[in-house]
C-alpha cells in the first residue's frame, strides 16, 4: 500500500482488520465507516467522515455531466477545461 498523509479516509468496503493494521503501521489514522457485519465497531472520526461525504457529493455532481463522466475530451488541455466549466456551473447553482 502506498499512501501518504495524516488520515486514510475510505468507504466501508475497506473495513478489514488487515487494512486498519497496515494504515496504523504507516502512521496514519484510519477513517473507515464500520461495516454492518462487525460485532465490535471501531471508533470513527465524525469530522473527517463528513469531509469524505462532501467529497463524494462533489464527485456525484460531476458524474451528472456526461462529458465529464465519460471523458470524451482526451487531450491534456480540453478535459481540464471541461472540468473547470463544470465546476463553474456547479458553483453558480
Amino acid at each position: 500500500m502506498h499512501a501518504e498523509g495524516d488520515a486514510f479516509i475510505v468507504d466501508t468496503g475497506y473495513d478489514a482488520d488487515r487494512i486498519r493494521a497496515k494504515v496504523l503501521n504507516l502512521g496514519m489514522r484510519p477513517v473507515i465507516h464500520p461495516s454492518p457485519s462487525r460485532t465490535c465497531p471501531q471508533p470513527l472520526d465524525r469530522n473527517l467522515n463528513r469531509m469524505r461525504y462532501r467529497v463524494e457529493c462533489v464527485f456525484d455532481d460531476l458524474k451528472r455531466f456526461r462529458a465529464v463522466a465519460t471523458r470524451y475530451d482526451n487531450t491534456a488541455t480540453s478535459y481540464p477545461a471541461v472540468l473547470y466549466v463544470t465546476f463553474m456551473v456547479l458553483c453558480l447553482r
